[in-house]
């Protein structure tokens, strides 16, 4: 096992890497900018590694800074976290190239994943079913007038390195096609360095349900159970829960089973998330592989008891998965909020600022992962992200009632949160009754646009 793990990220997922690290008697490094030289993870850390001012591009998506503090630090292995390089394959090449455990997926495996465009193409080869679309690139309009022609509208432009909605447009008609497309192309090639879109039928009323899973890189995998991840705004995740509500076991098994269908056809190492839109008739369709640990992965650890990040520690460091799917037993249900420092009476503008009141909910079944407290400034570089609130219940209702409570208990002042909207999400009647879809928050803020 590792004496010394650098965590090469900030935030809640650098906080919670890091309680798992000191569990397992592991040494921490934290790195930080400037302007996080007072945030939470570094001061949980053993040590600490300044990396450049408060820009992104200059201290958290520097190759070179993170890889020169690995080496200051003396560690001997990165975990990526999420966001920032989590999902560079030429970040984890470069890490086992310097001789540094990469704490992920393989760089071959986060290069297939991270071209939605190829990693459709592998798994409808390996059998799963794929949104029907376009099986190449769309380089200009006329290919995207072909292939809207063929697919029929209304369509989704998607783009070919994306991620977090971004490089995403819905076409319901040909009169959007030009101006989305151009807008399109721009923001997929700002955000990713890379302009190629490609398209897929829009799945109307679909539930976005993701499968957590783990593999050691030989074709074995073990899956943690599947989440329901539809209360979405502009294709950000909101809430998410475990096990996904409305789902027939025959259903669920099936998800379970393409998903550890991906990890063989892969070969797939370390923890993963394949991602299915189910339509209204319970059909079910690959939409894409997310190489890392995700935002949400605290709701499969709550219903498993399994801790997502030791196990990933295990198979980096072991080359082997630490149990076997009969070891995996599920319990209860949970449910997970985002709290954003956000205004959702105003378009959900971010809001940086300093915390004064911090008064975090408790009591049993709650579980706060944040790196705030009174007296923390939000800084402006970086996600409005102020912590994940997740409520365990012996059923549904009851995690519904327990989130409930945790949100009206909660506490985060001066700054505008999304706490209000989301305790209006725990009393919507379609969430209640598990019958919500990817449209939901369309529909309780009409008068928003969610391209």
């Amino acid at each position: 096992m590792f004496t010394r793990v650098m965590v090469a990220n900030r935030g809640e997922i650098a906080v919670r890497i890091m309680r798992s690290l000191r569990e397992m008697g592991i040494e921490s490094v934290a790195v930080h900018s400037d302007t996080d030289a007072d945030s939470l993870h570094v001061h949980l850390a053993d040590q600490a590694v300044a990396i450049g001012p408060g820009p992104a591009v200059q201290s958290y998506l520097s190759v070179d800074a993170l890889l020169d503090a690995a080496r200051r630090s003396g560690a001997t292995a990165v975990h990526p976290g999420y966001g920032f390089l989590a999902e560079n394959a030429g970040f984890a090449a470069a890490c086992e190239a310097q001789g540094l455990a990469f704490i992920g997926p393989t760089p071959e495996n986060i290069a297939l994943a991270g071209n939605k465009l190829v990693a459709r193409k592998t798994m409808a080869a390996a059998g799963l079913p794929v949104v029907p679309g376009s099986d190449a690139k769309i380089d200009d309009l006329d290919d995207a007038r072909a292939a809207c022609k063929e697919a029929g509208f209304p369509v989704m432009l998607k783009a070919a390195a994306g991620g977090g909605g971004r490089g995403m447009r819905v076409l319901t008609g040909e009169s959007e096609l030009v101006e989305d497309f151009a807008i399109a192309r721009g923001e997929a090639n700002a955000a990713f360095g890379d302009p190629t879109l490609y398209l897929e039928k829009l799945v109307p009323e679909a539930r976005h349900v993701e499968v957590q899973v783990l593999g050691d890189g030989t074709g074995a995998g073990v899956h943690l159970g599947e989440r329901n991840c539809s209360v979405q705004r502009r294709h950000q995740k909101l809430v998410e829960e475990s096990p996904s509500p409305r789902l027939g076991e025959d259903l669920r098994s099936a998800l379970h089973r393409a998903a550890l269908d991906a990890v063989a056809a892969l070969n797939y190492r370390n923890a993963g998330t394949v991602e299915f839109l189910v339509d209204p008739d319970d059909r079910f369709y690959f939409l894409e592989l997310n190489s890392r640990i995700q935002v949400e992965h605290p709701v499969s650890e709550l219903i498993t008891g399994v801790d997502l990040v030791k196990a990933q520690l295990r198979i980096a460091a072991e080359e082997r998965l630490p149990f076997h799917q009969g070891d995996i037993t599920f319990r209860g249900h949970a449910i997970e909020c985002r709290i954003n420092a956000e205004d959702p009476d105003d378009d959900f503008l971010p809001q940086p600022g300093t915390i004064v009141n911090f008064r975090p909910p408790g009591g049993f079944g709650v579980r706060l992962d944040t790196h705030v407290y009174a007296g923390y400034t939000m800084p402006i570089y970086y996600d409005s992200l102020l912590g994940k609130l997740l409520a365990l219940g012996a059923d549904r209702d009851e995690a519904i009632a327990v989130m409930s409570r945790a949100l009206d208990e909660l506490e985060i002042g001066p700054l505008r949160t999304t706490t209000a909207f989301l305790r209006r999400v725990m009393d919507e009647p379609t969430f209640r009754d598990g019958t919500y879809t990817t449209t939901l928050c369309r529909r309780m803020l009409p008068d928003l646009e969610d391209d």
